[in-house]
């Protein structure tokens, strides 16, 4: 998974925030309290509530309009907490029965994060390696089901070399291998074993909720499974999106979610390379959700846009920050790394605006002004790596 949803807070505050986080039902209690060397608290947040939480109301009660943001902790220090807890007792009394000893190798083989679609739980490919395991048969995934509240299981391996990132995930329990998935009001139905899923998306398909895109028309450059697509038909009701997807797995499964949506009138679904797409002079909106980088799509993108208006490209990409220099305190080199990052995005910004020009100027022979809207920080990786979106608006001159 993309690591672990977490809502940071003070740690003067972390009990009143685990208290209203608990009372949302949204705490992930598999996980533990992590604290962070700027004396913040990072408390684990179930990735299925993590669209319905209102964080406003929570800075309210704490009387700061700064007391809590949501980040993704890929920290080990959050990993599950297993001592004590409702599947470590349940294996130990099976290995017991088995006439096996419990010992801390078989409580570090135990799953330290997992993702849970509705009564599926999917475990990571690091757990459960230990030969013991194998001696439990069958028992042992009914087991480790009721150990973590599912009714199925399911365990990924790798990420696929098939060209469209497909999953290699193994039904452990269950015959049924189609998940749902709620975000925001919005329905996800998807085969882990084929399709996967990214959490870490929310908060941006949280901000494209928010647009208002009525009477446009938007193109969906890598639609995957609906992730922006749907956002822009449900909540920013665009007029018509164009939802391009070569994955035919994923395909299948956008058709399927733009009609459990009861969107599918005002979509249109193109299968195969959006490099070779017919279509051109449409757009109002083009998005290229693909990273680490959408560049490849930049072309193609460039003649969507309408020739008379114009419109705004949302441009995906992972940037790489420079690492700091040690010698400042904590709190200096937060804030320098903060700055520095946010050089390192305005660059790159500009340098894509310019070469966006060049592209809509060779494709149209006209010159056009690109203004850089909005840079969107999505989410962090380890070491110093931010996936970031440009709002980029292109109109002609």
């Amino acid at each position: 998974m993309d690591g672990v949803p977490c809502l940071r807070v003070s740690r003067c505050l972390a009990q009143h925030f685990r208290r209203c986080l608990q009372s949302e039902g949204a705490l992930d209690l598999s996980l533990g309290l992590v604290g962070d060397s700027d004396g913040t608290v990072l408390l684990p947040i179930l990735p299925s509530c993590l669209s319905q939480l209102d964080l406003q109301s929570f800075r309210t009660t704490a009387g700061s309009d700064y007391a809590c943001e949501i980040v993704w902790s890929q920290s080990k220090k959050g990993r599950a907490r297993t001592g004590g807890n409702k599947l470590e007792k349940i294996l130990q009394e099976l290995l017991e029965s088995h006439g096996e000893r419990w010992t801390e190798e078989l409580r570090e083989d135990l799953p330290h994060s997992f993702q849970r679609h509705g009564d599926l739980v999917l475990l990571g490919d690091h757990c459960f390696a230990l030969p013991l395991w194998k001696k439990m048969d069958d028992k042992l995934w009914s087991a480790v089901a009721r150990g973590l509240g599912a009714k199925r299981l399911a365990k990924m391996r790798r990420i696929s070399r098939d060209g469209f990132r497909s999953p290699e995930v193994t039904v452990l329990l269950g015959e049924d291998s189609w998940v749902k998935h709620v975000d925001n009001g919005v329905t996800y139905e998807f085969d882990v074993t084929k399709c996967m899923f990214s959490a870490g998306n929310i908060t941006e398909k949280l901000r494209v909720a928010g647009f208002d895109c009525r009477g446009e028309t938007v193109v969906d450059l890598y639609a995957g499974i609906g992730y922006f697509t749907l956002p822009y038909l449900v909540h920013a009701k665009a007029s018509h999106v164009h939802a391009c997807e070569w994955n035919p797995n994923a395909v299948e499964a956008l058709q399927r979610n733009l009609v459990a949506n009861r969107v599918s009138d005002r979509c249109t679904v193109h299968q195969g390379d959006n490099r070779q797409l017919q279509l051109c002079d449409i757009a109002d909106r083009v998005n290229l959700g693909l990273i680490p980088s959408s560049e490849d799509g930049w072309p193609a993108a460039c003649r969507l846009l309408k020739r008379t208006t114009g419109g705004i490209l949302h441009i995906h990409q992972n940037i790489t920050s420079p690492l700091q220099t040690a010698g400042d305190n904590d709190a200096t080199q937060r804030v320098s790394g903060k700055k520095a990052d946010r050089e390192v995005w305005h660059s790159w910004a500009n340098d894509t605006a310019n070469r966006i020009a060049s592209l809509l100027k060779d494709l149209t022979g006209a010159l056009w002004i690109t203004n850089i809207q909005h840079i969107e920080h999505v989410k962090s990786y380890a070491p110093h790596v931010h996936h970031v979106v440009l709002d980029l608006e292109c109109r002609p001159s």
